[in-house]
């Protein structure tokens, strides 16, 4: 089985092993669910979240509901939130959550390896999402053939982060959370 962002369903059975034993369904509610993982997948709802907002903000500008004005104040303020706190987050989990977790769980070692791989992955996204950001905003002031067209770029490299991101959270709470269900937060060093 691959196990590439681009072509990865889910993971498979060796990775898993607490994932079968504690379904999403059963999450929420679990006494091991503790502030530390109520906060992360908070963050990561609001990484959810903001990416439809810039998404929106995109689909309102190409269509005229929003003004140029309005974009070029309003978008790339809202994406250098959102870059900057994806990649502010990647670095926690990649240098302090990641190695704990593999420590406590081996099993799940290539998982975590899949993981950090997957943000290596969309860092090179963000960076072109980035850059079309600047392209489009760069347009504003010329023609509208030039600006639609940047848009369409910018959009299409945006969708790529947003499903890329979208893809990741989904794994990466499906290997994490149930490793915190089964251990508890204070065993794994993370309370």
């Amino acid at each position: 089985m691959k196990l590439d962002l681009d072509s990865r369903e889910g993971w498979p059975d060796n990775l898993r092993i607490l994932l079968d034993a504690y379904p999403r369904n059963v999450w929420r509610d679990h006494a091991n669910l503790g502030e530390m993982s109520r906060f992360w997948l908070h963050i990561h709802a609001q990484f959810r979240s903001l990416g439809r907002e810039l998404s929106e903000m995109g689909e309102a500008f190409r269509e005229g509901r929003m003004e140029a004005t309005d974009y070029r104040a309003l978008y790339p303020r809202r994406l250098s939130q959102f870059l900057g706190g994806l990649e502010g987050h990647h670095s926690i989990e990649d240098y302090q959550f990641f190695p704990l977790f593999t420590a406590a769980e081996p099993r799940l070692a290539r998982g975590f390896e899949v993981l950090e791989n997957d943000h290596e992955s969309i860092h090179a996204a963000m960076v072109a999402a980035y850059q079309s950001a600047n392209a489009l905003v760069a347009t504003l002031d010329r023609d509208r053939d030039a600006m639609m067209k940047a848009a369409e770029k910018h959009d299409g490299d945006g969708e790529r982060l947003l499903g890329m991101l979208t893809h990741h959270l989904d794994d990466e709470e499906d290997l994490v959370i149930p490793l915190i269900l089964d251990r508890g937060e204070g065993p794994l060093g993370i309370s």
